[in-house]
């Protein structure tokens, strides 16, 4: 049987979140740095989009091919005040954001765990 697509989605979230948690926290490591261009991920509704839904193969005779998406942290945009090292980080924004990469595992994780509670219930009958 192959694994229910939730599963699936919950993994490259988990993917997507833990490449933005090493973006966010390079750029806190290098709030003093002169020069450091501050970087962030790509919004994950767009890597989704990026990537529609597939069918599977459920067999032999169906085609099929999966490939994984690359998440990449690149260079934000900045638009406030340049600091005089030229340094974009702002420590404010990127303890948000710390913040709501912690939301989101939690989301995720819990998502999996009540799908996991329901497929069990369901196989015990």
């Amino acid at each position: 049987m192959d694994p229910v697509n939730l599963f699936d989605l919950a993994s490259k979230q988990s993917q997507w979140l833990s490449v933005r948690q090493s973006a966010v926290a390079g750029n806190i490591a290098n709030a003093n740095t002169p020069g450091y261009v501050a970087t962030d991920v790509e919004p994950f509704e767009k890597v989704l989009d990026r990537s529609p839904m597939r069918m599977s193969a459920t067999q032999s005779g169906h085609l099929g091919g999966i490939t994984q998406a690359a998440y990449v942290a690149k260079p934000q945009e900045y638009t406030g005040a340049l600091m005089p090292s030229k340094n974009t980080v702002v420590l404010e924004n990127e303890l948000l954001k710390a913040g709501e990469i912690r939301r989101s595992f939690e989301l995720n994780t819990a998502i999996v765990k009540a799908f996991h509670a329901m497929m069990i219930s369901a196989v015990k009958g």
